[in-house]
């Protein structure tokens, strides 16, 4: 079996990912297709996705495919989170995890006192009213003035495709938006064309290609399905891939075929790569193994109890650091390095960082370094958000 260190799989990933210098593009919908989707989760963090792997990325670059061009949506993806896919991805993304996602909303449903009877009347009350306008949350439940959980209702339309997520009611960061009948946005897309099995075994193809080296458990839990299902999939892929090693770590690696030649070909290089990575980076959440990247020892640092990663600071693809950002009373943003770095290091860090928070607030933003941190594993849920909120 091939054995590969992890420095050369570090960089072959990143490159991958568009996070290096001579594969960063403007094309966000590529990035898109490329990363199987943007985590989409929170507000501002597919934009600073985009942001670490574009040359000229604008906020409304972001906004313009979602919601004028509607070559992008944000929908329920794998392990049930959001994500922001390219329209070709929908149908394949929705068919292999809609079945997982509908045992799901029936016990929601139930949990949330709502019949089907119920929500079948509510469901086609609020797409007959969508379909005059774009409306948010507190708009429709005006309108409707139902006692019933409209939250809940609007959620599984989502679910089942017979809404979709427009955009926010005011700037990029806010959490309000509008909701619009997926016809009006996706008239021309089938969302039968493809079947579950088929679905699966594209998206695990997808994911090696863009992701790999990784383990089988990295591709059940980045999917979110079960064991078998996944190994059903790497059966008719298996022309396909190879086994490898990384070395100095314990599992067998799945590669596809055709990209060890390029993995074989990376050798040392002097320049050194730094990212400043936001939570939920698809870098950060693409696996379960993550030794490959992270010093376990630094690991209640960088992932919640959750496995919900933080805003990450990256070198050659390793993670050496914590940052955040404080936009209040004057913009800061916050520094926590595991280890002392050279200082030419240290230098790439601090500009990259100051280019993040002038995109975030448009301000120029000063610089702290904090000499201690918190692990997320002691925080309270959401602590990842703020990583550095007690420096």
């Amino acid at each position: 079996m091939l054995v590969f260190n992890r420095e050369q799989v570090n960089k072959f990933i990143l490159s991958k990912h568009h996070l290096t210098k001579d594969s960063k593009v403007d094309d966000i919908i590529q990035i898109s297709k490329d990363l199987c989707g943007l985590h989409a989760t929170g507000t501002i963090e597919p934009y600073l996705s985009l942001f670490a792997r574009t040359n000229n990325f604008k906020r409304e670059d972001l906004d313009n495919e979602l919601y004028i061009n509607k070559t992008m949506a944000r929908i329920r993806g794998m392990r049930k989170t959001l994500f922001i896919e390219p329209r070709e991805m929908i149908p394949i993304v929705h068919n292999a995890i809609r079945y997982t996602t509908i045992q799901r909303d029936v016990k929601y449903l139930e949990y949330r006192g709502i019949s089907n009877v119920e929500y079948e009347k509510l469901s086609n009350q609020i797409l007959k009213l969508l379909y005059k306008n774009e409306l948010a949350t507190s708009e429709i439940k005006k309108v409707l003035n139902s006692q019933k959980d409209i939250i809940a209702v609007i959620s599984i339309m989502c679910d089942e495709m017979l809404l979709i997520r427009g955009k926010p009611l005011k700037s990029w960061k806010d959490r309000r938006i509008s909701y619009a009948p997926f016809k009006k946005y996706f008239p021309n897309i089938n969302l039968d064309e493809i079947n579950e099995t088929e679905a699966i075994e594209i998206l695990i193809g997808k994911y090696i290609k863009n992701y790999s080296p990784v383990t089988v458990e990295d591709i059940v839990w980045w999917l979110g399905l079960t064991k078998g299902k996944v190994n059903s999939a790497l059966i008719n892929l298996n022309d396909n891939i190879k086994k490898i090693k990384i070395k100095n770590l314990q599992y067998d690696y799945i590669i596809n075929k055709s990209d060890l030649d390029t993995l074989s070909k990376i050798k040392e290089d002097p320049f050194q790569i730094v990212n400043i990575l936001p939570g939920l980076d698809p870098y950060m959440m693409g696996y379960k193994n993550r030794e490959r990247y992270v010093d376990l020892k630094n690991y209640e640092y960088i992932y919640d109890r959750s496995g919900n990663a933080t805003t990450s600071i990256l070198l050659n693809g390793y993670v050496i650091g914590i940052w955040d950002i404080v936009e209040k009373p004057t913009p800061q943003i916050k520094v926590f390095l595991f280890d002392e770095v050279e200082t030419q290091i240290k230098s790439q860090i601090e500009l990259k960082c100051k280019n993040v928070g002038m995109f975030i607030t448009e301000k120029d933003a000063s610089l702290k370094f904090c000499n201690k941190m918190t692990p997320l594993t002691k925080r309270t849920m959401g602590g990842f958000m703020s990583p550095l909120k007690e420096c």
